[in-house]
């Protein structure tokens, strides 16, 4: 952890948390780091007289405390499992919030996880996931056309510009220009719900003490929109950084679907239907996803969002195979593809 002689806002912090209620008995020598993410935002844990909290570190003006709490309570209210804001300054950008546990389901992966137990944290992330699309979504960010055309945008840029060095003929831009105008449309076109927008392994915590609430425990939902409702299924089964098989990805969709047909969510009748619409929101999510990644390598020097391209390439192409109305993205694809191999990419 950064002293409070090189980080400013350490200094902030410590001050802010003896603040804080008495009640809550903190002890801020015991302050450590708890994890980190793509934003500006940092976490750190802390012992207290109730057990462990954690502190979030969100620096104005990069970041914004107000719709992590305004969604925290939306999803709270719907009867999930996310942190109490237990104290705030908004201003200063630090909330106090309670612990769900320290481990996220990608650790329970990565160390190992018999199937039984991994089906079991699966299926409690898919009746969480139906009970989410339930909440109020009333005055949230519209994930419209629009918008998800712009997001398309960062693969072109980012990606096959400043990634792979490639500058596509005009050709090929209008090619890939059909192809992102046809996968906004049609994912615009879905119900809309909730939408967490990143619904997947690192943001769901294996809750194993009662301490900690019901599993699954629900974090990084402050960019939630109202959007696409099958876009949160789409960021759980094409997981980033977790490489699931096909045949797992349909196990889950298919047992997603039979519950959101159960809870009267507007999804497609037929199943058929209904793994197009979520593949085609999982081929636009890992388009912007491969650009974002890119930007996080290249402008921002976090080098090790590089290792997760080939499986966001490899779910893209799973797609977009499928389709014949992307044959012109496999084209591009492939050629990309060529180029990073000569240069010799090996992520």
């Amino acid at each position: 952890m950064s002293t409070p002689n090189s980080d400013f806002r350490m200094t902030g912090l410590l001050d802010w948390l003896k603040t804080c209620p008495a009640s809550l008995g903190l002890d801020p020598s015991t302050l450590v780091p708890a994890s980190s993410d793509a934003s500006f935002r940092r976490y750190f844990r802390i012992s207290a007289a109730a057990g462990t909290l954690v502190v979030m570190d969100a620096p104005p003006p990069q970041e914004d405390c107000a719709p992590f709490i305004d969604v925290a309570h939306r999803l709270a209210e719907a009867g999930l499992n996310v942190p109490k804001i237990l104290a705030q300054d908004l201003s200063q950008g630090f909330l106090l919030l309670s612990d769900l546990g320290p481990t996220t389901y990608y650790d329970r992966i990565q160390a190992g996880v018999s199937d039984a137990k991994l089906q079991q944290m699966y299926r409690e992330a898919l009746a969480a996931l139906v009970q989410m699309q339930t909440a109020n979504q009333e005055g949230l960010p519209l994930y419209d056309e629009a918008r998800l055309t712009s997001e398309l945008g960062l693969f072109l840029e980012w990606y096959v510009t400043v990634h792979c060095k490639v500058t596509l003929p005009p050709a090929a831009l209008e090619r890939l220009d059909q192809v992102f105008n046809l996968l906004a449309k049609h994912n615009a076109a879905q119900p809309r719900v909730l939408v967490h927008r990143d619904f997947h392994s690192p943001n769901l915590m294996d809750c194993e003490r009662p301490e900690h609430g019901q599993n699954p425990g629900i974090l990084d939902f402050q960019d939630a929109v109202s959007g696409p409702i099958s876009y949160d299924l789409a960021s759980l089964v094409f997981d980033a950084r977790t490489t699931w098989e096909e045949p797992q990805q349909l196990d889950w969709a298919i047992r997603y679907w039979e519950l959101a047909r159960k809870q009267g969510l507007p999804v497609a009748a037929d199943f058929a239907d209904f793994h197009r619409d979520y593949e085609w929101m999982g081929l636009q999510r890992n388009l912007r996803i491969l650009g974002v990644f890119a930007r996080l390598n290249h402008r921002d020097g976090k080098a090790a969002y590089l290792a997760h391209m080939p499986r966001v390439n490899q779910y893209v192409r799973q797609v977009a195979g499928r389709y014949i109305a992307f044959k012109p993205l496999i084209r591009i694809l492939d050629e990309l593809d060529q180029v990073q191999t000569k240069v010799g990419y090996t992520f």
